[in-house]
This record gives C-alpha cells, sequence and structure tokens, in this order.
C-alpha cells in the first residue's frame, strides 16, 4: 500500500458508544410497553432518528429528543411528564458516560506512528460531545489532526485531505462503518478498512454491500495489512 495519511474513526473504532446506545434504547423500548411492542417501537424510534439528522445532526442529543418525539406519538400523547423528564436523564447519564478505549487500540496507534504513518482521527456527530470524548480519551497527541464531521461525506473528505495536503490514493479510512468509513473514501479513490463492531446502529448498516475495501476483525491487525 502507497499509505501516507491514516484516517481512524472515533465512535467503536477507537472507544465503545454504539453499546451504551442500544442499552438506553432497551429501557425505552420497556417504558414504551404499554402501547407498543419492542420491535414496533424500535423501528418508530430509527425512522425518527433518521428524520430528525437533518435538524439535530448525529449524537445523543438527537437521540434523546427522537426518543421524546417517539414517546409522545406511540402513546398518543398519553406518556407522562415523569416519563419524558426520564428520558432526558437517560441522555445526560449517556452524555457523562466515560470514554472506554476498545483493546488494542493505544498499541496499534503507537505502532503506526512509530514507523512513520501520519494519523488522523476522522469523526462525526455534535461537535461538543465529540471535542469532550477525544480529550478524556488521552489520544489527541497522538494524531496529527482531529476532524469532527457533521457528516462523512465524499466532499468532507476531500476537504480533510485538502487541508493535509495528501491525496486520495495516499489514504487510508479505518472504521466501523461501511456507509460513513469506506464508501464515501472508495469513491474519492482511497482506501478503506472495515474493523465491525459487535452491534451497529440501523442506519449505518449497508446490508449486502461488499466491494474494494479490506476486512478486519480487530484493529490490531492493521499493523501487519499494512505490512508492518
Amino acid at each position: 500500500m502507497s499509505i501516507s495519511l491514516i484516517g481512524l474513526d472515533a465512535d467503536d473504532t477507537l472507544w465503545h458508544s454504539e453499546s451504551h446506545f442500544v442499552a438506553t434504547e432497551q429501557r425505552f423500548m420497556e417504558l414504551l410497553s404499554p402501547w407498543i411492542e419492542s420491535e414496533e417501537a424500535a423501528s418508530h424510534l430509527l425512522e425518527t432518528e433518521r428524520e430528525n439528522l437533518r435538524l439535530f445532526g448525529y449524537g445523543i442529543k438527537g437521540f434523546t429528543l427522537s426518543m421524546i418525539e417517539t414517546g409522545l406519538a406511540a402513546s398518543d400523547g398519553q406518556i407522562s411528564s415523569a416519563a419524558l423528564g426520564e428520558i432526558v436523564t437517560w441522555g445526560k447519564e449517556l452524555l457523562a458516560h466515560p470514554v472506554e478505549l476498545l483493546p488494542d487500540v493505544v498499541e496499534t496507534i503507537d505502532r503506526l506512528a512509530s514507523v512513520g504513518y501520519r494519523l488522523a482521527l476522522i469523526t462525526k456527530g455534535d461537535l461538543f460531545h465529540q471535542e469532550a470524548k477525544v480529550a478524556e480519551s488521552g489520544l489527541a497527541d497522538r494524531f496529527e489532526a482531529v476532524e469532527i464531521l457533521s457528516e462523512k461525506s465524499p466532499a468532507n473528505y476531500q476537504r480533510v485531505l485538502d487541508r493535509m495536503n495528501v491525496s486520495a490514493a495516499e489514504f487510508l479510512m479505518v472504521g466501523n462503518s461501511v456507509p460513513s468509513d469506506v464508501l464515501p473514501v472508495v469513491e474519492l479513490g482511497g482506501q478503506a478498512v472495515h474493523v465491525p463492531y459487535h452491534v451497529t446502529w440501523g442506519h449505518e448498516r449497508a446490508e449486502g454491500e461488499r466491494g474494494n475495501w479490506h476486512e478486519l476483525s480487530s484493529i490490531a491487525e492493521l499493523p501487519a495489512l499494512l505490512g508492518q
């Protein structure tokens, strides 16, 4: 591989994230059980989240507002103010949840840096919360750049590459989401590595997709893929 810059996703690539959302969503399903079955409630919530992305963007705040909206709709307005307050509390708990690094992350990043790769952390979501997580992770100083995008589109990736003066052919993106971390980069002419997390948000799934990218079971396998 003729790679000079490696981009690393954050949520569910460097640290745990979606598993916390899943646990909260399960509590939400229980809250709505008097009015709606769990499977239907989950589908309703996902659709609400998708519709709200253009207004709220990605992250816990949009997720919390979408739970409130779903709860009001599913209960036909019967959900109590106390239950709505509980949903808000869950959102605050998610925002305050400590950063938990995934296995082998620090060792892998340090190995890649030691052999001369330029490293960038490229994530998306709520700017305030992502900045807080990056700072808490203790990883910020290991990256030449930290980019927090509103959306991981080809155009936004290209702007990152332009700022770092790197061509797409010299860029490798590593992440857990095919739609966000793989497809936009491949479209630009870059290379990508998919490292699946054990759970994936419905909006980030790409069922049936397979293409010209690499698949690893762990980030620890990345140096070997690069011949290091």
